[in-house]
């Protein structure tokens, strides 16, 4: 497979964020437009945020792996299978991106291209959610990687579709993309204030499904031989 270097691994990661959140957003302004039917909304929501998942990841997976996530970059850093200075590269293109694809959104439906959120999300509940949204999503990428790589487009496009409606909090997962609809006073938004709650317990979801992942998936034969190296 042909290896990219980081500036063009970071226009990807920053495209790939911007795309998605402005599907994000831009998908609930339209379907706030269009009903008042809140789950109708929700639907009209989820929908193209799954499947802009599978476009984004299929194709510019193979330039920068497809991140367009603080908590899956994280991960990939604590396996050491990317730098923690490219970690840090990818988290600001990520949430550069992010806060574009919030005022691409913003500019197609001719509103404010920043504007803060009051939309409250917050409490114990909503950070539980949170937590199972990304412990999931990174058990998917994770899981998929391990098994059926080609399937991982659509595997997390699927779990996306999913966690928003089985989600109290409809499946953030994501830190660079709550920061960026903290940027959208509109039906996907987030009020400021609620962030770091919700960034806190995407990364502890995402850290555990490491954990849990690793361990699921090691084998009989790595855990015996893990264990013979011991001193």
């Amino acid at each position: 497979m042909q290896e990219f270097d980081l500036t063009r691994r970071l226009a990807a990661e920053a495209l790939g964020t911007a795309l998605l959140v402005a599907t994000v957003v831009g998908s609930g302004i339209m379907a706030e437009t269009l009903t008042k039917d809140v789950a109708l909304a929700l639907l009209g929501n989820t929908l193209p945020t799954g499947a802009i998942l599978v476009v984004l990841i299929t194709i510019l997976g193979p330039v920068s792996g497809a991140h367009f996530n603080p908590a899956v970059s994280l991960v990939f850093a604590l396996r050491r299978e990317l730098a923690p200075r490219n970690a840090l590269a990818y988290v600001a293109a990520q949430v550069a991106g992010g806060i574009a694809g919030t005022i691409i959104a913003h500019a197609m439906f001719a509103l404010p291209l920043i504007d803060a959120s009051l939309k409250m999300r917050t409490g114990g509940a909503q950070w539980f959610a949170e937590g199972i949204a990304a412990f999931g999503l990174l058990t998917t990428i994770l899981g998929g990687i391990r098994f059926n790589r080609v399937a991982v487009p659509w595997l997390v496009g699927l779990y996306i579709t999913a966690a928003y409606w089985f989600t109290a909090s409809t499946s953030f997962a994501n830190p660079a993309v709550a920061i960026a609809r903290s940027m959208t006073n509109t039906f996907s938004g987030i009020r400021p204030a609620d962030l770091p709650g919700f960034i806190a317990a995407e990364l502890c979801g995402a850290v555990i499904a490491l954990i849990f992942i690793t361990w699921l998936l090691r084998g009989a034969g790595e855990a015996a031989a893990a264990k013979e190296a011991r001193p």
